[in-house]
């Protein structure tokens, strides 16, 4: 199967799963990509549908979640440039896992599973570098697990908000969440994060100009998140 457009050889080698692969194994896995683009919103795949390979990011953020049987969302996380999602299911063959949905307009790579296998069968040094990648997805989902069980909503929040700081200091420019996101991403609801955010700005943990969140007292943000 040829793609329909320029493959981006070099972001295909800045993948944090393809770091110390050979590049005979990364241009093998980049000429079997084929491109998807998504509207902001729309969706990707849906969790339960049969896989629907794994993924790169080249442009964009896409936001991985679960729903409630009454139709709560629960955000996972959210993908950005240079990140794969959907590695579970692409390498058991199992359902997709959560739902994809573009947070915002985005330019994806996907490989079909039945691909992945043959590559990674003529490269097997991929099948470990997969394998770390769904080690680091594991020890990431604990700490969500973590983050429910032993951390009231103001520590979740506080954590959040110390995150997205810490993201747009090392140049990534997180995309500003909205309260209703910020619930998702939490678990929790947008009246409660408004009632935290409100409580933080008066204990002079944080200022709120609109949709705007500045950090004050980062140190008292951090005891915050720690509790």
């Amino acid at each position: 199967m040829q793609p329909s457009s320029i493959l981006p050889i070099e972001l295909w080698r800045s993948v944090a799963i393809l770091e110390s692969a050979p590049e005979a194994a990364v241009e093998a896995l980049a000429r079997v990509a084929m491109p998807v683009t998504r509207a902001a919103g729309e969706i990707i795949f849906l969790e339960g549908d049969p896989t629907a390979g794994i993924f790169l990011v080249e442009e964009g953020t896409v936001k991985i979640c679960r729903f409630s049987k009454e139709g709560r969302e629960y955000t996972l996380h959210l993908e950005h440039r240079g990140d794969t999602f959907n590695d579970v299911s692409a390498l058991d063959g199992g359902p997709n896992p959560a739902t994809a949905i573009a947070f915002t307009d985005v330019k994806l790579w996907r490989i079909a599973r039945e691909d992945l296998r043959r590559v990674t069968g003529l490269h097997p040094e991929l099948t470990w570098s997969l394998v770390e990648s769904l080690a680091r997805r594991a020890r990431y989902l604990v700490g969500v697990v973590q983050d429910l069980a032993m951390r009231d909503v103001r520590g979740r929040l506080a954590r959040l908000l110390l995150e997205q700081a810490t993201a747009a200091e090392r140049g990534d420019q997180p995309d500003p969440l909205t309260q209703e996101e910020m619930a998702n991403r939490i678990g929790t609801v947008r009246e409660v994060v408004g009632r935290t955010l409100r409580a933080m700005a008066a204990d002079g943990l944080i200022s709120m100009d609109r949709q705007r969140i500045v950090i004050v007292d980062r140190k008292g943000l951090e005891r915050e998140a720690d509790k």
